[in-house]
């Protein structure tokens, strides 16, 4: 397991190999990773760089709208759980002041199961850029199924059957998050980029970003940048997991910074895919994670219920 720019690198050929011992490696050094920082570099993922490119290219199109545009697709009453959220209108939690972005939410696409997906609100068109649905649930499919298979590993890691998870994330509330972050204004700012946060769902994967500025926290307290590594992609734990497993596996804070002044002119644009689970799945601390060492931590909960909690204290709800 190298460790490329900070942080541990996994290779996803490893867990799919067919080979016992490759796959053994791949699980014990993923759990390692987690149990340390809560983030690994992915290579070998199911997204293709030309999948990537285009779905890069088409969020710059749509964030280059002008602003009376990208607000016919921000619907309040969905609390942004699909289409556009303006400029500044979400925070971390526990801080007041707006996070330097926008965005746009891709949700699930359900073709199997009419009472799920009558549950979900529908995914929005876009009038001006027709292609931006169908290239958004290509990069949301695929980044599902390379999503599923780490939580295989994280599920044989914790001693569980292999698909444990399987059953909770098909059709789960998922959410792809193409972001823009403008240029800044002004140095003289009180809000950032992103303000620390830990990430709300089961794991978070990043397919890259055009510039750098994502930091995590180590166990010493010290802020640690991590630029984009070629090839892969960051995947992190959430506090969904964290919850689950008592601990044992650690949600990373994490944070966006500013540019620095000469940089200040330019946009950020990163994509994060937030894998969450159906809302019935139980939050409950697993067995397997209590022991007289280590007492349950967490009161019992859904997901959906947890989520709630959260989408509140963020100002999204």
């Amino acid at each position: 397991m190298s460790t490329p720019q900070g942080i541990p690198s996994v290779d996803l050929s490893d867990f799919v190999s067919g080979d016992e011992n490759r796959k053994k490696q791949f699980i014990a050094d993923l759990g390692k990773a987690y149990e340390e920082i809560g983030f690994v570099a992915l290579k070998n993922h199911q997204v293709s760089k030309e999948l990537i490119d285009t779905v890069y290219d088409y969020n710059a199109r749509f964030f280059a709208l002008p602003k009376d545009i990208k607000k016919k697709y921000e619907i309040a009453e969905i609390a942004g759980q699909r289409g556009y959220t303006s400029f500044g209108k979400e925070h971390a939690k526990g801080k007041t002041a707006g996070d330097l972005k926008e965005f746009w939410h891709f949700g699930q696409f359900v073709d199997d199961d009419p009472q799920r997906k009558a549950s979900y609100p529908d995914n929005v068109p876009v009038e001006e850029l027709p292609e931006y649905l169908s290239v958004g649930k290509k990069t949301y499919q695929a980044l599902e199924s390379t999503g599923t298979k780490m939580l295989q590993a994280i599920a044989l890691y914790l001693g569980l059957d292999e698909f444990y998870f399987d059953k909770y994330v098909h059709n789960g509330n998922s959410i792809l998050r193409p972001i823009h972050y403008p240029p800044v204004e002004t140095l003289k700012t009180d809000a950032v980029r992103a303000g620390e946060h830990e990430d709300i769902n089961l794991i978070t994967l990043l397919v890259g970003a055009s510039a750098d500025g994502l930091q995590v926290l180590n166990k010493q307290g010290e802020w640690k940048s991590v630029t984009a590594i070629e090839d892969h992609i960051v995947v992190n734990v959430g506090d969904m997991l964290q919850r689950l497993t008592n601990n044992k596996l650690r949600s990373t804070t994490h944070r966006v910074i500013n540019p620095p002044a000469e940089n200040m002119g330019t946009s950020r644009y990163s994509i994060p895919f937030f894998l969450h689970p159906v809302s019935e799945m139980p939050l409950n601390c697993l067995a397997e994670t209590i022991d007289e060492n280590h007492p349950k931590q967490y009161d019992d909960i859904s997901a959906g219920d947890y989520l709630t909690e959260r989408l509140i204290e963020i100002g999204l709800k």
